[in-house]
Formats: structure tokens, sequence, C-alpha cells
């Protein structure tokens, strides 16, 4: 028969302190991750309802367009805005909101984790 090898790990006592400050900066780099998903998520679903001409006269689609407005809004001048729902077109404001949006919450989330030790686990 094959035996399973098992194998115990111990932790460093002196680095007990580091790791509670690590610990804490990870917890509050995957809260900044969820946020950031959860509105990344919202702005393409945004995205592929102006890009399929959603009616916005469907309740969840105006939802939509109502939570994601405030997130879209500051990049809509970035290649010019017009506002028209139920037109199928290509909205530049929600792609580019996305890739700022995680561009923001990767540089957040790698400042607050930055002095965690890839030896500690």
């Amino acid at each position: 028969m094959w035996r399973k090898k098992t194998e115990v790990v111990e932790s460093p006592a002196n680095n007990s302190s580091q790791y509670t400050a690590n610990s804490t900066g990870v917890i509050v780099a995957r809260l900044v991750w969820a946020v950031a998903s959860i509105v990344i998520a919202v702005l393409a679903i945004r995205f592929f309802f102006i890009l399929f001409g959603a009616n916005q006269g469907n309740g969840f689609v105006n939802f939509i367009y109502s939570v994601s407005y405030p997130f879209a809004k500051p990049f809509f001048g970035v290649f010019g805005y017009h506002l028209h729902y139920g037109v199928s077109r290509i909205e530049m404001a929600s792609i580019v909101a996305i890739a700022i949006y995680a561009l923001a919450a990767y540089l957040l989330g790698r400042l607050l984790t930055i002095s965690r030790s890839h030896s500690s686990v």
C-alpha cells in the first residue's frame, strides 16, 4: 500500500507581529478588489447593454444605467460623448472606466501589501 508523506510546517515566532500587520493589509487589499470587481462588473454590463442597444424602459436595464452612470460619467469627455439609449453603439467611456478602475484597484492593492514578505504564507 502507498503511504502518504506528511510534512510539518512551523511558523517563525519572530515574524508574528509582522504577519498580523501584513494580514490586515491583505484583508484591506481584498476588500478593495471586491469593491472594484463589483464596479467593473456593472460597467461591463452597461457596456454590453449599450453595445446591443438595450431598452431603457426595462427595469433591470434602467437600474444598471442608473448605478453605473456615476462611475462612467468622469470619462464621458475623453472621446466625446452623446447620450443615446436604445441605439446600438460602442461606448468608449465604459471601456476607459473599466481600465482605470482596474488599474487603480491593482495599484492600491499592491500598495497595501508592499511590505508583505514573499516567504511568509
